[in-house]
Order: structure tokens, then sequence, then C-alpha cells
């Protein structure tokens, strides 16, 4: 009888330890091939046929459509360059450059992965509609605020994503640097 209770005592503890450990691998993801340039995290390999087993129970659990390799690559941010989280209450400036790419959106994104909700319905810039310096630079500022120039409004929400799509691009797979992908920079200036 003690070795009955023992064996369904372990089997329960092993079945909830499982059972927890999927779920959170399939609710974060995991670090299997992902690629980190400064503050901005992408997985390339999510839209391949060689996506890691775990990348692709969390894609099937969020719902999300990735970026095919041949179409280009998905980076997200949920903190600065300092590894500070991300603020709407805070004033955030995304500036710099970005890598080679045809086409290139930066969207904000709560936590949950819907759009930020503001009074200007503006949700992000696109690389065609986006003020640059003369030397090919730009400045975006993130805030509850309005600001002259690139703007995008938080709402005042607490915590946010960046998402950073390239497309037509040659950063992937075989990209490691900062130097093989010039990303822009992310830095919080203020808070009130």
């Amino acid at each position: 009888m003690r070795l009955l209770l023992t064996t369904l005592l372990a089997l329960v503890i092993a079945t909830a330890v499982g059972l927890g450990l999927t779920y959170a691998t399939a609710t974060r993801g995991t670090d299997l091939g992902t690629l980190k340039i400064g503050a901005w995290t992408a997985r390339p390999k999510s839209g391949t046929s060689d996506v890691d087993p775990y990348s692709r129970a969390t894609i099937a659990r969020s719902g999300e459509l990735p970026i095919g390799t041949g179409d280009g690559i998905a980076f997200s941010a949920t903190t600065d360059d300092k590894n500070k989280p991300l603020d709407g209450r805070c004033d955030i400036v995304v500036s710099g450059v970005t890598p080679a790419a045809r086409f290139w959106t930066l969207t904000l994104f709560d936590r949950k992965g819907h759009l930020v909700a503001n009074t200007l319905q503006r949700y992000g810039f696109t690389s065609q509609e986006i003020m640059r310096a003369s030397d090919g630079t730009f400045e975006i500022h993130i805030a509850s605020r309005s600001r002259a120039g690139n703007w995008l409004p938080t709402g005042g929400i607490e915590r946010y994503a960046l998402m950073l799509r390239l497309y037509d691009t040659p950063v992937g797979v075989a990209t490691r640097t900062q130097r093989d992908a010039p990303m822009p920079s992310i830095a919080t200036t203020g808070c009130p």
C-alpha cells in the first residue's frame, strides 16, 4: 500500500512539473535560435520549417503568423539599451538607422500583443513615412504627451513592446552582431 501511494505521489508531482514547464515554455518561449542585438531580439528560424518545437508551440498558442525567412525578419524589444523596461509613462527615443531592407515597420504593442489604444489611432511608422535627418538617421519619440516630429503615443500604459519588422533584408540566421545589422538604439530620456 505504501509503495502504491509513493508511486502515485511521484506521478502526480511529475505530471504537475511537466505540465508547468510545458505551459511556461509555450507561453514565454525559449532562447533556442534567438538573435539578440542590443535591446532587440529576433528568432530568425520561426518562419521556417527548421523552427524548434518550443517556438512552434509558442507560435501555435499565440496565433502569430511569423515572417518567412525569404520575406524578412521581426525584432522585438521590451527594454531599452540599459535593460530598463519600456514604460509608457516615460519618454523613450528610438534613434539611428536600421539594417538594409526594402521596407520596414516599427509598431507599438501592449504586453499581450495588442495595438496600444490612443486617440490619434497611430500605432507605428513605416520606412516610407518617417522623417529623417540629412544623413539618413531618424529619431522616433515614444511618449504619452505629444512631441514634434516622429511621435508614437503610448496612452500612458505601464509596459509595452516594440516590433521592428524588416522586409526583403539580408539580416537573418547568419547575423550575429551590431556590425552585421546596425539596429536603432532605444533610450529612456525621462520619466515624470
